[in-house]
């Protein structure tokens, strides 16, 4: 009678987890997320000035035409997240990932905080309760960032966004309609822009004001009900983003 010596059981574990990975009918492969565009790295023409966009959602709609305009310009990145508020970039997730080498130097940083930091959360820190209502003033929310806090944050990201060298442009918070999402409150943008532009001012940092740029045209560039903008309206911010750049790296040329 002719024995089959049985295989190390190692080996078995080791053929029956390679199998489960693989793909079949059952378990399909899962196809991979693809990078957004705005979010793919670029290769610096050496030649040029390097330029870093930080920012929210809003941010992120603009920052292509902003490369685009400021082509043969200047190598225009874009940090490859939603920024979020600045309690994001004062943490563990923001500035420490988005600016990992203390010596890396930057031309210009455009950036925002504001949308995230103005919107109301529950004490659970969600923007959504079980029964799927958003937070706001009238059912316990508050609001992520409040007024002094984000006053502190944006001096401490200020800090930080100096070590590089870079000259530094803020863009104000854009303006916060009725919204279909409660969380965020009508002309909830305001306070939050009094506050930053004090602080720019106070840190030498150039004021972008796309927030006045958009009022007065709200209802023709904005979603309506929504924080969020229509493509003309993330085009007529991406001009005024790529000369306030523009104008900061010429500024540059000029000093001493």
């Amino acid at each position: 009678m002719t024995t089959h010596s049985r295989p190390p059981l190692a080996f078995v574990i080791a053929l029956l987890l390679t199998s489960s990975a693989l793909p079949s009918a059952d378990h399909p492969a899962k196809p991979k997320t693809a990078t957004a565009p705005e979010f793919v790295a670029i290769t610096d023409d050496p030649k040029l000035p390097r330029v870093l966009l930080m920012g929210d959602s809003v941010s992120i709609a603009y920052a292509l035409e902003v490369r685009k305009l400021l082509a043969g310009v200047a190598n225009v990145h874009r940090v490859p997240a939603n920024c979020g508020s600045t309690k994001v970039a004062v943490g563990y997730y923001g500035l420490v990932r988005w600016l990992p080498d203390a010596n890396e130097k930057w031309d210009v940083i455009h950036f925002n905080h504001g949308l995230h930091d103005l919107s109301y959360r529950f004490a659970d820190d969600r923007d959504k309760n079980d029964q799927g209502e958003y937070a706001s003033p009238t059912n316990g929310g508050h609001q992520n960032v409040p007024p002094e806090v984000y006053e502190k944050n944006l001096r401490q990201i200020i800090a930080r966004l100096k070590q590089t060298g870079a000259k530094l442009i803020f863009a104000s918070t854009t303006p916060v309609p009725e919204s279909d999402a409660a969380k965020y409150v009508k002309d909830s943008e305001l306070p939050y822009n009094e506050i930053a532009k004090k602080v720019m001012s106070d840190e030498g940092v150039t004021w972008n004001d796309l927030c006045s740029l958009v009022k007065p045209r709200q209802a023709e560039l904005q979603i309506p009900r929504n924080v969020h903008f229509q493509a003309k309206g993330s085009s007529v911010m991406a001009k005024q983003v790529a000369q306030m750049i523009q104008n900061a790296l010429s500024a540059r040329k000029t000093q001493p």
